[in-house]
């Protein structure tokens, strides 16, 4: 059914209406970073004459190509550096007020992922919760996550993280069309998305674009600028160039090859170690503090958070019967990834195991750093803590609260379980209202609490906790002799 005209400072869009939400796909946010934009921040899109149709998902940024076929739910999407379009989901219903913006940032460790995942689809939020939601693409990899600034000739550095701000930039000039308040935006996002939204904490340019923020296992994380000025170094070198050297072969090279180098790179730097090399680094023009200390100083003042993780994170990545490095050389890995010199102390108790691995990795890599967020914004403003605890029994994925496995739940988009083989039930359905009812109250009202689930906020004293279950409730201090013994030696 054909939804909404509307029109942009750009031009007019129309979308379409199903099940009483409007969306609008493939929306240009900026213009498509390529040939002389490649490595460059990005640009405002150019205007259009007449009515653009966006009723399809535009490409996604250039990534290894998914073989899962849970990531786009068996489609195969086009992929391309011209990638920086959005997507709008908005109530068809006549509303009396201008309606809170949720824009969700999109995880995938830096390198993977789209804002057009089905996992991602914001009819049933945007419906049940009465919000406008968006979802966005930026850029990935060695195109979104290349330190080279340094460089000079106008190219960039956190370039993925621009492209995010230009997201939330084209929000505030345009989503008062769509039904949205641009006054009253949250951005929410998971793993690299919720790691992004740590940054844009810290960012200057990030400043009044939004108003409220939901992380979702994941806080800082940063490169400094030497170890960025090293990897990119690395990667140049792939391609045959040098830091010092001409720049007009990053702009003119086919992508496919800086994608190829920049793969090769990564190999040669650790093998299959746990490892990040795209990811925000720390530099003067874009990010010049790093997320912790900037928040910790004020930085995200006045923006209320809601920030938590899920019980067994690291299941996802360490599993019974797949390969793996020994612990020691696991740990190692995860010390470079925290920039911590030694955690060998810290983790003496856990099992040298694959098992021990997942929950040193959720543990430290995770819950510990989410703490450590949360205590160093909770005094510029009110701070609240999940976790995500709901497991299906006897499944091989999804029988622990795995690195993820709470998105759907947040997007409600449970018939996609059946990806995994389950059929959703009862108990699902009310997990899935349960959270999807918090997000989109702490979009409202700046506070999750709800009537039926009354949620204190995170303070030192009581550690207040939303445990995520078929019986949700609030416990205080959750493993609080694990978290003591944990920051005796790790402060975040």
């Amino acid at each position: 059914m054909t939804g909404q005209l509307v029109t942009t400072a750009y031009g007019q869009l129309q979308g379409e209406q199903s099940g009483g939400v409007n969306v609008w796909r493939g929306i240009p946010f900026a213009a498509p970073p390529v040939g002389e934009l490649r490595f460059r921040a990005p640009q405002a899109p150019e205007p259009w004459s007449g009515v653009r149709e966006a009723k399809e998902f535009s490409p996604v940024s250039l990534q290894p190509v998914s073989t899962s076929g849970t990531r786009f739910g068996g489609l195969n999407p086009a992929y391309s550096e011209d990638c920086l379009y959005l997507n709008v989901w908005s109530p068809a219903a006549e509303q009396d007020q201008a309606l809170p913006v949720m824009v969700w940032i999109h995880g995938g460790t830096f390198v993977t992922g789209a804002g057009s995942q089905p996992m991602f689809d914001g009819a049933r939020m945007a419906a049940s919760g009465n919000v406008v939601l968006v979802t966005v693409n930026y850029r990935l990899g060695p195109l979104g996550f290349l330190h080279l600034s340094p460089m000079g000739a106008g190219l960039g550095s956190n370039l993925g993280l621009l492209d995010q701000i230009a997201a939330l930039e084209w929000v505030r000039e345009n989503i008062a069309a769509f039904g949205g308040d641009p006054g009253n935006v949250t951005v929410f996002g998971e793993s690299a998305g919720s790691m992004s939204i740590a940054a844009l904490l810290a960012m200057p340019a990030a400043k009044r674009l939004f108003s409220r923020a939901i992380m979702e296992s994941g806080a800082g994380q940063c490169l400094s600028g030497q170890q960025g000025e090293q990897i990119a170094a690395a990667f140049l070198a792939e391609l045959g160039l040098q830091p010092g050297g001409d720049t007009q072969l990053l702009h003119t090279l086919p992508a496919q090859q800086i994608m190829e180098a920049a793969g090769r790179m990564a190999y040669k730097l650790s093998g299959n170690s746990l490892s990040m090399y795209f990811q925000p680094v720390i530099e003067p023009l874009t990010l010049p503090v790093e997320p912790a200390q900037a928040v910790r100083d004020g930085a995200a003042s006045g923006i209320p958070l809601l920030i938590g993780t899920n019980l067994h994170e690291g299941n996802l990545f360490f599993r019974e019967g797949q390969a793996g490095e020994s612990f020691d050389r696991s740990l190692k890995s995860l010390e470079l990834l925290m920039g911590i010199e030694d955690l060998s102390e810290l983790t003496s108790d856990y099992s040298k195991t694959w098992e021990g691995q997942a929950e040193v990795l959720t543990d430290l890599f995770f819950w510990a750093s989410s703490i450590a967020f949360a205590e160093k914004q909770r005094d510029h403003a009110p701070v609240w803590m999940y976790r995500f605890d709901w497991t299906v029994s006897g499944h091989p994925l999804l029988e622990k609260a795995i690195h993820g496995a709470e998105i759907l739940y947040v997007f409600n988009n449970l018939p996609l379980l059946k990806q995994y083989g389950l059929a959703v039930t009862p108990e699902m359905e009310g997990v899935a209202e349960a959270m999807q009812r918090a997000w989109t109250t702490f979009a409202h009202r700046g506070d999750p609490s709800a009537p039926e689930l009354a949620w204190p906020q995170y303070t030192p004293e009581k550690r207040a906790t939303l445990l995520f279950d078929q019986v949700s409730r609030v416990v205080e201090d959750p493993d609080g002799e694990k978290r003591r013994r944990i920051f005796e030696h790790y402060a975040g």
